[in-house]
């Protein structure tokens, strides 16, 4: 039988850096029997894999109409803080899973999971909610308020949010610097090149300190010497904050950057 006080010494063990073959050794001189120590282990194991996981689908479906099958029967896991790229040929279904994931769209069946909650048990409001809250969106075509400042444009998920003037002012120049556009924030968006429309929009997604980024091809626009300081900013902010990265590319040396390929064709995991 595991016993709460094994499960408490493995946690605190774990917590301060021991390894687990330190664990066991220390568990085998206070006498405790092997199988309750692997079982032990074991257990706990499972458990943090369980918890680690920010975005879960089961069997996911997507038909369109005319029987087009996007997606069939997709089913994977993504856990917190990992970078993940979705490669596969235009058509392939790709970004029809990134939508779902995203909560920009809805399966034809099957289950999406976010952070342990079924999506099929919530509200339209209630999803709304969650994604504006945890997610954070950089898309190839740029979106961007042309007419507008990019201090503007940063901030603008925080004045939908209702957030104060002042407060969205003081994030706002925090996320500029952050991208390297502390310089430009007075400055119009349409004034900026392809790879400051990018960096402006990184900066946009992380205001609201999501997550989760989702990046829908977001260097597909942009020359070689652009793509790559952009891919440098998504990976190096990933990693720093801990952010999980869901990167949605044709482009197999991008992929290659992440920590994880999934790669679709015909809607189907491959």
């Amino acid at each position: 039988m595991i016993t709460p006080e094994l499960t408490r010494y493995i946690q605190d063990a774990r917590y301060i850096g021991i390894s687990d073959a330190e664990i066991v050794q220390k568990l085998e001189q206070a006498g405790w029997a092997p199988i309750l120590m692997a079982a032990g282990l074991r257990a706990l194991t499972e458990t943090s894999a369980r918890e680690s996981v920010v975005l879960e689908t089961h069997n996911i479906t997507k038909t369109y109409e005319g029987n087009s099958n996007a997606l069939q029967g997709v089913s994977l896991a993504i856990h917190k803080g990992t970078s993940v790229a979705i490669v596969g040929k235009s058509g392939s279904g790709k970004s029809t899973l990134m939508h779902i994931l995203a909560t920009l769209d809805r399966p034809t069946s099957g289950e999406l999971i976010i952070d342990g909650t079924p999506t099929s048990q919530l509200s339209q409001p209630d999803i709304d909610a969650l994604r504006n809250k945890k997610f954070g969106f950089v898309f190839q075509q740029f979106f961007l308020n042309g007419r507008d400042t990019c201090l503007d444009n940063v901030t603008l998920p925080l004045a939908i949010m209702g957030v104060s003037k002042k407060e969205r002012i003081q994030r706002g120049m925090e996320m500029l610097k952050l991208v390297g556009m502390e310089e430009k924030a007075q400055q119009k968006a349409v004034e900026l090149s392809g790879g400051q429309k990018q960096r402006l929009c990184i900066g946009r997604a992380l205001i609201t300190q999501p997550e989760v980024i989702f990046a829908d091809e977001p260097t597909g626009n942009l020359d070689t010497e652009n793509s790559a300081n952009v891919m440098k900013i998504l990976l190096d902010l990933q990693k720093s904050r801990g952010i999980t990265l869901i990167l949605v590319t044709h482009d197999p040396d991008l992929a290659k950057l992440c920590d994880r390929t999934i790669t679709i064709k015909d809607g189907i995991i491959v």
